[in-house]
């Protein structure tokens, strides 16, 4: 059979037997044992897959390839459109980019999910807590864009980018997930009181998409009180969903919750393409001991199972996992100690002879099929019905004072449809002054609003920053627009 779409939503390709096809990534330092491992397990436990090997990570990079992702790789996952792959290095001197950002880039797997439990006989200071929960990250924008500019030699900006449209999407995947997993309650964590306009599109988008999701449970919180309250009572949640680098920090917390990132599986799913892939890195220093615990590659294995809508088997694995370690004969040494812990082949095994056993304490969550969430694919979601260009910020580079910055500027706007309005510097308004006591750098965002009629025009834009050009260097331009008649930027700390 060729590729097929399921009815909800994900891609797979189904062999003639069959059996779904996937691309399988050995990985770096400790990741062949770990998908070695787990591959046996799939195994015995006759999950109908059907692999493709294929290289990335470190051998790639040293073969001169700078993205650390061959064509071939590329060409196997779109083809099967689910991967299941071991932790990639990027050695220091080779490449640039990190394998696994290319990969997730490549596929715009715009969810990174990240699920915690406790486990029986993993000590914890949160152990008979209960926790069990999921991270929801956005994957693909933020910070993590990765469009930064040395604004000036000694100040350098970070774009950070949130969009209503990845913001909507990522929304209505955490609801998804917390259907087809049978949970009740969806936290949306964000810094929108302080980034009222990037994060904060996080926050609308969610509130709105929780009218269709009415029979469950949503709430907003700010990312710290999520932090502190995950250390404090982190049982309280089920699914938290946020924006890329909040999913980046707080989802390495929660794996610290329960035993590490040794037991911490995840998936990066996009709309056509899913990855599988433990949290944790290569570990070179035990690669070849036959000493590491794949247990988070093994539980990622299960999430793919589950994404491919394979349940039962799904079950079956996790049911043995958490028997053998209920049971506690063998435990790697990554929980009891590397003098006397299992080797990874014992502790595979003894899995393996566990299959079809119930653990009598730990429980397997039920899993419905899940269901990829749809969006306008329009590339402008959100369509105003007007918009102004009521100003501009310029941003200059100088050492003057903020006193004689603002007099010249005020100066060189004379004769223009533009006023000075302030003058800030890193966020805080230092002209007209305030009182206040500002630390300074050289470098200034001089805020330009327009007393012409109707909007600035680019012409007299331009025509401004060639007057500001004449005395002073600039690095950047940022219109300030209305919206439906609301301001679409934000003011300085002590603006008016």
């Amino acid at each position: 059979m060729p590729l097929i779409t399921t009815e909800t939503g994900k891609k797979m390709h189904v062999l003639e037997d069959g059996r779904k096809l996937i691309t399988v990534i050995p990985g770096d330092g400790v990741g062949p044992e770990c998908v070695e491992a787990t591959l046996k397990v799939l195994e015995a436990a006759k999950a109908p897959l059907a692999y493709e090997v294929r290289e990335a990570g470190a051998s790639v990079f040293k073969k001169g390839i700078a993205s650390g992702v061959p064509q071939e790789t590329v060409e196997s996952i779109g083809k099967t459109r689910v991967a299941l792959k071991g932790p990639l290095e990027t050695p220091v001197g080779y490449g640039e980019k990190s394998a696994n950002v290319t990969l997730r880039k490549l596929f715009e797997t715009y969810a990174n999910v990240r699920p915690v439990r406790e486990f029986p006989n993993v000590p914890t200071p949160y152990a008979g807590r209960g926790i069990d929960l999921v991270v929801v990250r956005e994957n693909v924008e933020d910070l993590y864009a990765g469009i930064e500019h040395m604004q000036t030699p000694g100040v350098a900006q970070t774009l950070k980018l949130i969009s209503w449209k990845g913001s909507e999407k990522i929304a209505r995947f955490a609801f998804e997930l917390v259907r087809a997993e049978g949970r009740k309650r969806v936290h949306c964590a964000t810094k929108s009181n302080i980034m009222k306009l990037s994060e904060g599109t996080l926050k609308r988008a969610f509130e709105k998409v929780a009218q269709d999701y009415p029979g469950i449970e949503a709430h907003h919180i700010i990312v710290d009180n999520a932090a502190h309250q995950l250390v404090k009572r982190p049982e309280q949640f089920e699914v938290i969903v946020t924006t890329n680098m909040n999913g980046d920090i707080l989802s390495d917390l929660t794996s610290g919750l329960i035993g590490g990132l040794g037991f911490a599986p995840s998936a990066n799913i996009g709309d056509e393409v899913a990855i599988f892939e433990a949290v944790h890195g290569s570990a070179p220093k035990y690669a070849g001991q036959n000493v590491i615990n794949p247990t988070a590659v093994l539980l990622s294995a299960v999430m793919m199972l589950r994404y491919l809508e394979e349940f039962a088997t799904a079950d079956l694995i996790e049911n043995a996992l958490l028997y053998t370690l209920e049971e506690g004969r063998v435990l790697t040494g990554d929980v009891v100690g590397y003098d006397r812990g299992a080797k990874t082949t014992e502790y595979t095994e003894a899995i393996i002879q566990n299959l079809g056993k119930i653990p009598k304490r730990a429980r397997v969550r039920e899993h419905k099929p899940f269901r990829l969430p749809k969006v306008d694919g329009a590339i402008a979601a959100v369509v105003p019905k007007s918009r102004r260009v009521v100003g501009v910020d310029v941003f200059v580079e100088t050492d003057l004072l903020p006193e004689p910055l603002g007099k010249a500027l005020e100066a060189l706007a004379e004769g223009t449809p533009f006023r000075l309005k302030m003058v800030s510097n890193r966020g805080t308004q230092v002209y007209p002054p305030t009182g206040g006591l500002t630390g300074l750098v050289d470098h200034y965002r001089c805020r330009f609003l327009y007393r012409g009629e109707g909007e600035a025009g680019d012409e007299e834009i331009l025509d401004l920053v060639r007057r500001v050009a004449s005395r002073f260097r600039w690095m950047h331009l940022e219109k300030l627009q209305e919206f439906d008649g609301e301001p679409g930027f934000t003011k300085a700390q002590g603006e008016d």
